[in-house]
Formats: structure tokens, C-alpha cells, sequence
């Protein structure tokens, strides 16, 4: 199952992401065996860190965008504000 999947640690979020959707869906489906399922599983946990990592470099990346001239932030707003 390795040789077939590229590295984790070179995904674009946006493929990484696209891997755990395709993992999650190998499961839930009930069709693969047991070896693969636990396989599949442990993938899926090394692209959900990936993921998250990623999302936390982003969101540290934004914070500095609004932060005030001493370092301090000038505002915070959620990302999933309305008015964006």
C-alpha cells in the first residue's frame, strides 16, 4: 500500500485533505480487510496531523497579518466571521 501513495509530508493541504476523505470513505465502506483497515487508519492519522499542521501554520500566518505595529493584535475576528 505504501508504494502507491506519495509522501505525506510533500501534500498540499488541499491533496492531503483529499487523501483522508478518500481513507475515511475506504472505511466506512466495510469492505477492506482488517490489515488494510488498521493500515488505512494509521495513514489517516498521519494526514490529519498533516493537516492540522497546516491549518495552524495558516493561522499563524493571519495573526501576524493583523497584528498592531508593537506585536500586539490590533484585532481578532473569526474565521468564520459573517461579514467576510
Amino acid at each position: 500500500m505504501d508504494g502507491e501513495t506519495p509522501n505525506i509530508a510533500n501534500l498540499s493541504f488541499e491533496d492531503a485533505l483529499r487523501a483522508l476523505e478518500d481513507v475515511v470513505r475506504r472505511l466506512e465502506s466495510g469492505d477492506v480487510p482488517l490489515e488494510d483497515s488498521i493500515t488505512l487508519y494509521e495513514r489517516g492519522e498521519e494526514l490529519r496531523k498533516h493537516c492540522q499542521k497546516r491549518l495552524d501554520a495558516a493561522q499563524a500566518r493571519i495573526e501576524k497579518i493583523v497584528a498592531g505595529p508593537d506585536g500586539t493584535p490590533a484585532a481578532t475576528q473569526p474565521f468564520d466571521a459573517p461579514d467576510r
